[in-house]
């Protein structure tokens, strides 16, 4: 017999490394944060109150202003979270793309979120990026809440655990982070406006709660403050929840910022903590701070407080002259693909496997079915988007790992209903011309997606003489038929295919939302004949105007493009075949960036398109369909009874096909857990996210995800916590002393795996206020066949706490509860009678 510590304890000498340099750093009293201090308060010294408030404002898009006379460079930022986009939103800079966010969390490995952080950095200091936009830690409240791919899940506790390991893991790299969106933006309907109605004691026990866990645990540089109100007061102005909880009672001592756009009032976000209001130069600070200072509606003082907490972000990342950073040598070099690979195949959940259809059989034939499995999507839309130099889609990997001529492909369903980005097929450039037509510079474009930020242009162009963009090029289709053309942007545009010219107009916003202008639909221009391995010339000319009141210069827009649409039942049917001629059929089912994306809630939780028909139709013909999904959060699996195996890959990132199918063929076994509970919508206990008159109660006070489905007494698909590997465990013996807990469980099946050990407290007499059981700890075990392994895990004090709203403070409720340890919330093996 041998016994393993848990893995939470056990790192390997990289991560023992990392996390060593983080626990160094935290202490406040170190020489070097008190020397840091002193520069930061000579530099503050020096500064006049223009160039304060210039600062406070940025300068363009993602960056603060350079202040020469104090030795500060610029600081740069850049969204996140599954990698560092830079201050470029183009294919032509590209960036590794780890899985989502979903996936990470469904690993429930701390230690391994701390990796991913430390890869974020490396590609930040490599992209000239200081600071990194992330993580986003608002949980799950409704299925349907759009951007639910860019959080971690539906549990604070384990919210709060992911982020504290991805924000050490990118700070130990040197690198600032942002915790968002402070607080309570849960969903995306309105939230530019949208007044979140939330008890003291559910914004303490859930929406603050991964905040304060991150604070507490990983010392973050920064936070990020949301559009949203919260109780009648704009998150960029809440003094209550800024400066006398996050500051006040948590000790965070780093910068806050705006979400982009988000700051209102001058006086009022000064007032309530707000540092900087992004992005500049035109926004409430600068010179309208520096005129309500002279005015005297602002305190000098005031401004001076969030000046010094942005020279310490400057102090920390090494851009502020005469201040050592907080990291000198950076962590050794990850691999990327490596790191993304891993990631993948640890977070793909296993929620079926009747009569162990997966792993698969060895020299079977394999039916490979669905658009997705074609052009795989790896990543969620949105701010989040990044371009991978690479991408390995499930057909990609499967053919590299499996026998030839054991593989075949069909396309069955095509969940894009409409036009995605030009890419396959596509060779482009983009061609920069002023107003008399001349050449004045040229730029790649990897993709049919272009976006500029002044003044970041190509060589040789500058704003004051550009005047068309043309993204040209051949396009060498696929398959022959009708391809439609289509625009994504705003403004005049000339679309040419194959010579002839399609459409030459304006194409005006039809909403009043910018990130659903931005992010929305493409419009259809033009539908050409084209032949099956034939090269046509393609372009489109963009004329670049920009608004008048528009503070910074963006140019953006994307050609987009769809094959021929077949007949749905007749790619069905092809399907059924293919399926019927194979020893197993896997089916890849996936949403669509109009289903999942930043800017707007979903609607339903259904798979768009025909993809349920597909599944059903398949799964008649062969016993053993497995369903892969690809979603970056819950979907309605109204066929899981009548399919062998249904494996949940989330956005799995770039090296998705390769991990997928490492897992299907049983080199590596699915490693994830459910983050978050996956049902049927009718079932969700919470699902509104509309509000109305412009306010969302959240009526449900502590009871969402799993607790919430307790409460009502509900059965989802598939409950909190569930997932299986290709072994089996069996729980032996529970045993506490104190606050930890020991769990001895056995690997009773015929290979190495891993187990993810979840500890749940449930209070004897619960009543009506409070969860019937929550999580209050986990730990992840391997062990060889036969052998047992022991999961040892600290159970925090607040796991006992609840918020008494009455005396406004936390209260430690005593009392009997039973510690329940098992596979999930619905799955709990093993009990212990604890007294608090």
């Amino acid at each position: 017999m041998s016994l393993q510590a848990c893995s939470c304890t056990r790192f390997n000498e990289e991560v023992s490394a990392v996390a060593e340099t983080v626990r160094t750093q935290g202490d406040q009293a170190d020489p070097a944060d008190r020397a840091r201090e002193a520069v930061v308060e000579a530099a503050l010294g020096k500064l006049g109150l223009d160039a304060k408030a210039r600062l406070l404002a940025g300068q363009d898009m993602w960056s603060l202003p350079a202040l020469p006379e104090i030795g500060l460079r610029s600081l740069v930022m850049s969204d996140g979270p599954i990698g560092v986009r830079g201050v470029r939103w183009t294919a032509d800079d590209p960036s590794v793309a780890l899985p989502s966010p979903t996936a990470l969390a469904a690993t429930w490995d701390p230690e391994l979120a701390l990796r991913a952080g430390v890869l974020l950095a490396q590609e930040a200091r490599r992209k000239g990026v200081h600071v990194l936009l992330a993580p986003t830690v608002n949980l799950h409240r409704s299925p349907l809440g759009g951007r639910h791919f860019e959080a971690y899940s539906e549990d604070p506790y384990l919210t709060g655990r992911i982020g504290s390991g991805y924000v050490r893991g990118v700070q130990s790299g040197g690198v600032g982070t942002t915790v968002k969106h402070f607080v309570a933006n849960d969903a995306e309907t309105d939230r530019f406006t949208v007044n979140n109605l939330v008890s003291e004691r559910a914004l303490r026990e859930l929406y603050l709660a991964p905040f304060e866990a991150i604070v507490a645990d990983a010392r973050p540089w920064g936070i990020m403050t949301a559009y949203n109100a919260v109780n009648g007061t704009t998150m960029t102005e809440h003094h209550h929840l800024v400066n006398e909880v996050l500051r006040g009672e948590w000790g965070f001592d780093g910068f806050n910022v705006s979400d982009w756009t988000a700051a209102r009032s001058t006086r009022a976000a000064v007032e309530g903590g707000l540092d900087v209001a992004m992005p500049g130069p035109v926004t409430v600070y600068g010179e309208a701070l520096a005129r309500a200072v002279r005015d005297g509606e602002v305190t000098e003082a005031k401004v001076d407080e969030a000046v010094r907490r942005v020279l310490r972000l400057a102090a920390r990342v090494g851009v502020l002259e005469g201040a050592e950073p907080v990291v000198t040598e950076p962590p050794a070099t990850v691999d990327g693909e490596a790191l993304a690979r891993e990631i993948a195949r640890r977070s793909f959940v296993l929620v079926r496997n009747r009569r162990g259809a997966l792993p698969l059989r060895p020299g079977g034939t394999v039916a490979l079915i669905g658009a997705a499995a074609r052009d795989a999507r790896v990543l969620g839309g949105g701010s989040a988007t990044v371009f991978p130099a690479r991408t390995v889609s499930p057909l990609d990997g499967l053919t590299a790992a499996l026998p030839e001529g054991t593989l075949t492909y069909a396309l069955g369903a095509d969940p894009n209903e409409e036009l995605s980005v030009a890419g396959k097929g596509f060779e482009l450039r983009a061609v920069c011309r002023d107003a008399a037509g001349t050449v004045i510079g040229t730029g790649s474009a990897p993709s049919g997606h272009l976006q500029w930020t002044a003044p970041d242009l190509p060589d040789g162009v500058t704003l004051d003489r550009l005047h068309t963009v043309e993204l040209t090029g051949t396009f060498t289709p696929r398959e022959s038929g009708p391809h439609t053309f289509g625009i994504k942007g705003l403004g005049a545009f000339r679309l040419t295919v194959d010579g002839t010219p399609y459409y030459d107009d304006v194409q005006r916003p039809d909403k009043d939302n910018p990130f659903i202008t931005f992010f929305g639909a493409p419009v259809p221009r033009a539908e050409a004949e084209l032949t099956e391995g034939e090269p046509v010339e393609v372009s489109l000319t963009h004329v670049v105007a920009f608004p008048e009141d528009t503070p910074w210069k963006v140019i953006a827009f994307t050609l987009c493009h769809q094959e021929p649409q077949r007949d749905p039942d007749e790619l069905i049917a092809e399907a059924v075949e293919a399926a019927r001629a194979a020893d197993t059929a896997v089916v890849v089912v996936a949403t669509t960036e109009r289903v999942e994306s930043e800017g707007y809630d979903r609607g339903d939780l259904r798979l768009p398109g025909r993809q349920d028909d597909l599944v059903r139709a398949v799964a008649a013909a062969n016993p053993d369909t497995v369903v892969v999904v690809n979603s970056g959060s819950p979907v309605e699996l109204p066929w899981r009874e009548d399919v062998a195996a249904v494996l949940l890959t989330w956005f799995p990132g770039q090296e998705c096909g390769t991990a997928l199918a490492e897992v299907l063929t049983g080199t590596h076994e699915p490693g994830g857990r459910l983050p978050t509970t996956w049902g049927s919508l009718p079932a969700a206990p919470v699902t509104q996210v509309a509000p109305t008159n412009g306010e969302l109660p959240y009526t449900e006070g502590v009871f969402i995800g799993y607790r919430a489905w307790e409460k009502e007494g509900r059965t989802p698909s598939y409950p909190f916590g569930h997932g299986l590997g290709y072994t089996d465990w069996a729980y032996e013996s529970i045993e506490v002393s104190g606050t930890t807990a020991t769990i001895r469980v056995r690997n009773t099946g015929d290979r190495p795996g891993r187990e993810t050990v979840q500890l749940y407290l449930a209070p004897a007499h619960p009543g009506p206020d409070r969860p019937a059981r929550w999580l209050a700890g986990f730990a992840t075990v391997e062990a060889a066949p036969g052998d047992t392994a022991e999961a040892v895990v600290e159970l925090p004090r607040r796991a006992f706490e609840i918020w008494d709203e009455t005396a406004g403070s936390w209260t430690y409720v005593k009392g009997a509860y039973e510690l329940q340890a098992g596979r999930s919330i619905a799955d709990r093996r093993l009990t212990a009678t604890i007294e608090a």
